[in-house]
């Protein structure tokens, strides 16, 4: 992850990458060719797209979507994860801010 971050710093560096690049770097996590071109192109439309949501850009999904609106909106009420890392830290916030 660092080793990406440190060359990709930017969705504008990361929209730029070179694929052959990119995909050397992926190569350990398995399906690198289409991590790669997601990455690129979810990148690209990161920058170029008017989205509201993380998951009206290529590549992500309800995951994404939800651990944004938990982590970087007011939302996270609302929402209804069904991954187990976000289920758990869901249903303490709601524990916790009940408490206040």
């Amino acid at each position: 992850m660092w080793k990406f971050f440190n060359k990709y710093p930017t969705p504008l560096k990361a929209s730029s990458a070179c694929e052959e690049s990119l995909k050397s770097l992926l190569l350990p996590l398995g399906l690198s060719t289409k991590r790669a071109k997601t990455l690129i192109r979810m990148s690209k439309e990161y920058l170029e797209k008017d989205w509201k949501e993380p998951i009206e850009l290529y590549g992500l999904g309800k995951y994404a979507n939800d651990a944004w609106r938990i982590f970087c909106t007011s939302k996270w009420k609302s929402v209804k994860p069904k991954d187990h890392a976000l289920v758990w830290y869901h249903e303490w916030l709601l524990e916790n801010h009940s408490q206040k």
